[in-house]
């Protein structure tokens, strides 16, 4: 007779369990480096725009022929950090804070913050404050439109503005002014579709932009991709 018990069998757990919680906790590991990296990636490229190279999407025809709308223009933020001033012929962007737009109370709020931030990355369009032009006459310049041939002329001599749009007078405002110190006269290279220094004449500040004003230099053109390379391909040059 077979006293001996019977072995108690083991409870076999099926493959899926075992593997179940290591599975989970290196999803979860995963999930967060990659939160971390876009977090880590996302501070670098507001770092890079605040400091250095700032995308500004092109909202109107302005502008044109030199920039599109929809264009985005690569901003080097660094091109007066260092004592350089902007010269005639640079396209530049600025805020219009005081100058083309009258000045605002500050408005704060997460909403304003986070548009702050997707148009600092160009993934959305600029500030209504500001703007894209081109630098005609810097501090100490006299400003005349026009000469005898329908030309603008700096300093008395004719200023040649091969950016123009095609058709385009160089101004069908007539003008003469001095550009004061530490300021800038700009103007679109489609002056008839462009609101620049000369609509602001009357208001205060004369149309005339403040050098401190000045985010930073257009130098290239970053999207579309059949557009890519220098801001700046017809000619204005810098003067």
């Amino acid at each position: 007779m077979d006293t001996e018990a019977p072995h108690p069998q083991r409870g076999h757990s099926s493959p899926d369990e075992g593997e179940g919680r290591p599975r989970s906790a290196f999803l979860r590991l995963t999930w967060r480096r990659t939160a971390l990296l876009g977090v880590a990636c996302t501070a670098f490229l507001l770092l890079l725009s605040n400091f250095v190279v700032q995308p500004f999407q092109i909202p109107s025809t302005s502008m044109e022929p030199t920039l599109a709308v929809g264009d985005r223009v690569l901003v080097n933020k660094l091109a007066y950090r260092f004592g350089n001033q902007p010269a005639r012929g640079d396209l530049i962007v600025f805020d219009g804070t005081g100058s083309f737009v009258p000045e605002r109370p500050e408005g704060g709020g997460p909403g304003a913050v986070l548009r702050g931030a997707v148009s600092a990355l160009g993934l959305a369009g600029p500030s209504d404050s500001d703007f894209v032009k081109r630098v005609v006459g810097v501090g100490g310049d006299d400003v005349v439109c026009c000469d005898a041939a329908g030309r603008l002329a700096v300093n008395g001599v004719p200023l040649p503005e091969p950016y123009l749009y095609p058709g385009d007078a160089p101004s069908k405002v007539p003008f003469r002014i001095v550009v004061p110190l530490g300021t800038l006269w700009v103007m679109g290279d489609h002056r008839s579709q462009s609101r620049d220094s000369r609509d602001h004449l009357g208001e205060p500040g004369g149309g005339m932009v403040p050098v401190d004003k000045v985010i930073g230099r257009a130098d290239w053109i970053g999207w579309p991709a059949s557009r890519w390379g220098a801001a700046d391909r017809t000619g204005g040059g810098r003067g």
